[in-house]
């Protein structure tokens, strides 16, 4: 689901319109891309309160 998550705001521009996409709530997709970013141990989203752009390791990973 992690990457399912992270592909889903990439492709959708952000949190809201993922959790939508997928039928899950905002704070289900970020702790699941929270978890995958953990456990490869890089960011791969740069957050702020009115957007969401890939690192460069995202966009590689994407």
């Amino acid at each position: 689901m992690a990457m399912m998550s992270f592909a889903a705001v990439v492709s959708s521009g952000g949190f809201s319109n993922a959790a939508k996409l997928l039928g899950y709530s905002k704070a289900a997709v970020s702790r699941q891309i929270a978890k995958l970013e953990q456990s490869i141990g890089v960011r791969l989203l740069d957050r702020t309160t009115r957007s969401v752009t890939l690192t460069p390791a995202g966009r590689e990973m994407y």
